[in-house]
Order: structure tokens, then sequence, then C-alpha cells
């Protein structure tokens, strides 16, 4: 009998063995990937919506509309790309304030030809200045959608689409699947469409209401891994109190590797830096940057200026080493401690961000419109700056241990590399001085005894 309990017993520690090594890989495939979640704004999404206003007898005519949920994520020009593959076989007869980059084969159809017939259509915005009968409300800015916290009003964009060879009914619609968007290069993953409750529109004389036939939403949400994976910013640091200016780190974004790689930088006063600037890598807006020791597109400076007796105040210039980007609407995110006692920023719009309850140390800021919401491309002028003047709070307030310094950075979402807290300029030591301030006076006594014997 204490054999077949011996064997009894190694099946079940080796079924039990295999059932959680089944368990662990299963765990393993249903975890979502938490890549783009974003802990300053963990709500922040774009999201597209279906509206289907009425049925056609082939299909439905529908508004697709995407809001900017991101509070500091914005998408500039050359604008969004939308994408998606059609359930069945359907076709898009016409757009208002859209179109796609393709018609596709449409020779099945003869006399009235579709807008498109692709099965994976693209769609871009139009852009400003379209004729007024192909436009709709928020529709042809050339893809360009601000930040929610920057501008809400222009953190919507639109269009109108007619889809035919598709259901008419809300039991027969099939929803579209595979939804990509580029804002303008990869970073965003899309979710399935899901139906939602029908959108209510409120008529314009605010008397009636109306309601969608159908309606179905779409979320996507960014990861700078999936964007790129090199970072775009770095910071530099400096202080009134150190002499020592603290670049941004060597490589940050890259390295200089003009043997194995021409064209990866491009010197200031290069003779041909206008035909550089125009070469191969335009029409993809990859980044042509000034040769740096960091080469990253864009540079955060932070400088502490002047210590007053209830103040102090720091200089942040944001520059610009990208010949080929115009940075439309860009945007800045700091943490640091002291932002709950901002007293005053000279031109620079602000907004606090309080990403958990009762903790005010992230600030969001940008160009004042017309003034400097435009960082120019590389050059003299490819620069910002502003002023920020913080009251001290008693309680933790300090020079010392680099608390002066901002905690992170993001320049337009992207998070900027820091140098590493070793090389913050630090505080000089009062030491030294005790030291010289008590040998001073032996050496004026040794000094003056030698003088005495000498003349003695």
């Amino acid at each position: 009998m204490e054999p077949r309990c011996l064997s009894d017993t190694g099946s079940i520690v080796k079924l039990s063995s295999f059932a959680i090594l089944l368990v662990f890989l299963l765990s393993c495939f249903s975890f979502t990937s938490t890549e783009a979640y974003d802990a300053l704004d963990p709500t922040g999404n774009i999201t597209i919506k279906w509206d289907v206003i009425s049925w056609t007898p082939d299909g439905y005519v529908a508004v697709v509309t995407m809001f900017n949920f991101q509070q500091y994520r914005h998408i500039q020009t050359p604008g969004w790309t939308l994408g998606w593959t059609w359930a069945k076989k359907e076709v898009i007869w016409s757009m208002v304030g859209a179109q796609t980059t393709e018609q596709g084969d449409c020779s099945r159809y003869k006399g009235n030809v579709p807008h498109c017939c692709k099965k994976d259509p693209t769609v871009v915005d139009l852009l400003p200045g379209t004729p007024y009968n192909q436009q709709i409300a928020n529709c042809c800015k050339g893809g360009v959608m601000n930040s929610w916290i920057q501008d809400p009003a222009n953190a919507i964009s639109s269009f109108q689409i007619s889809v035919g060879a598709a259901g008419t009914t809300n039991k027969t619609v099939r929803l579209p699947k595979n939804f990509t968007l580029k804002a303008p290069g990869p970073g965003y993953s899309c979710g399935i469409a899901k139906i939602v409750k029908p959108t209510r529109f409120l008529t314009a004389d605010k008397r009636r209401w109306t309601q969608a036939m159908m309606t179905w939403n779409v979320t996507c949400t960014y990861s700078q891994f999936l964007a790129q994976k090199t970072p775009t910013c770095c910071v530099s640091l400096s202080s009134f109190y150190n002499e020592t200016i603290v670049s941004c780190p060597t490589c940050a974004c890259g390295c200089q590797n003009n043997a194995t790689d021409p064209g990866s930088c491009v010197e200031p006063n290069n003779p041909y830096l206008a035909s550089a600037v125009s070469g191969p890598g335009k029409s993809t807006n990859a980044p042509l940057v000034q040769c740096t020791s960091h080469m990253c597109p864009v540079r955060v400076h932070w400088h502490v200026k002047i210590n007053y007796k209830e103040y102090w105040r720091v200089k942040v210039t944001i520059t610009n080493f990208n010949y080929r980007m115009n940075y439309t609407l860009w945007n800045l995110v700091v943490q640091h401690p002291n932002f709950d006692n901002l007293t005053k920023i000279f031109s620079f719009n602000y907004k606090s961000l309080t990403p958990y309850a009762g903790l005010n140390d992230t600030a969001m800021l940008w160009g004042v419109k017309f003034y400097n919401d435009l960082l120019t491309q590389a050059g003299p002028l490819g620069n910002v700056q502003s002023e920020l003047l913080f009251r001290k709070d008693a309680s933790t307030f300090t020079f010392e241990k680099g608390w002066a310094f901002p905690r992170r950075i993001y320049f337009n979402g992207d998070n900027c590399v820091m140098p590493p807290p070793d090389a913050y300029p630090w505080l000089p030591n009062s030491s030294p001085k005790q030291v010289i301030s008590i040998l001073h006076p032996a050496i004026t006594i040794f000094v003056s005894l030698l003088f005495l014997l000498a003349y003695a």
C-alpha cells in the first residue's frame, strides 16, 4: 500500500506543478500592457467617436469626432492620420472635412464612383482655407489638435463620412476594426470599437434635442516608447551660487557618428546647411540636429538666478537644435515641490497639474499666443525663455542637495533626460571659510614673531 500512496502523491505534486505553470502562463498573456500609462495624466487619451446620424439605402452617414483629452500632449503639424479596416466590403461614397490618401480599386463601380474602395482606408484632415461647402464644424485644421488644457476649443477634430455596402440598421451594421492613429508618427495604440449610448445633439435654437442612430467609441493612448526608442529632449542646470554649468548628459539622445552615418548632425556654420535641411529626410520630418555632445533636438535649461529674503527666482530657457522643425503650440511640464508657492511667472502661461489629490508640485507652462507660442527652428531665434518667482517656505526651502532643481521635465509630452543627481551644482561648503578664519590669526602671530626675532 505504501508504494501506491507514494506514487499517488508524486502524481498530485506533478499535476499541481503543471497547474501552477499553466496559470502563470495564462496570466502573462492576460495582463494588459501598462507602457502607455502616464502618471501625470492617468486619464489622458484620444477618443474617436462615430455617430451614425442617418441611414441610406446601402449604408449610413456618420460624423466622426476626435477628442484630445490629454492635458499636455498635442498633435502638431503635419497633423493626425487615422486608419481602420472595414469589417465587410464597405466603401466610402463621400467625405466632408477630410479625405482618404488613396482611392483604391473602384473598377467594379460604373457611373457613380466611390471616394474610396480600400479595405483599410487612411484618412487625413483637410487644410485651412478649404472651401466652405467641403467643411463641417471642427474640421480643416491640417490635422493639428491642441492639448485639452492649452485650448480645449481646438482639441477637437471632426469629419463626415458616407459609407456604402454596409448595414442599414443597428443590428446589421458592422463596426470597423484595427484602428490606427499617427500623430504624425507612431506612438498611439488604439483599442477596439465599443458601442455606447447614442450621442444627443442640441439644435441651434437650443429648444430641441436630437439623437444619433448609433454611436461607438474608440480610445487611443500614447506611449513614448512606441513613438521612438530615443529621447527627444534633455535638461541642463546652473545656479548663481556655483560657477559650474551642468550640461545635458553626453549622448542623451544619440551620439555623433558622421563617420558611419553621414548627415546625422550638422554644424551651424556649415556652408551646405540649407541643402542639408531640404535633404531626403525633410519629407519624413526626420530631425536634423545641430552637432552637440547630447544630440537632442530640444534642450531645457534651468538656472537658479537670484536669492531674495523671502523669494527666489529661476530662469527657464528652451532651445531648439532641430533645423527641420518649428514647434508650434509647444508646452513644458515641470515637477518641483515649490510650485505650490509660485508667485509670478513672466511671458509664459501657467496651469497647475494635480494628478494626485493634495499634491501641487507639477506645473504646465506654454507660450503666450502670437508672442512666443512658436519655438522656431535651430538658429539665433530658436529659443524661448521666461522667469519664475517662488515664495520660500521655511519648512522646506533649501539650496542644499539640489533641492532647487526640477525633479522631472517633459517637453511636448516627452520625458526629458536629466543629469545624474551627483552632477548637480552643489552649494559651497562654509567649512573652508572657518578654517581660514582660524588660521589667519595664527599666521599673523607667527609672522610677527619672526619679524621681532629678525630685528631683535
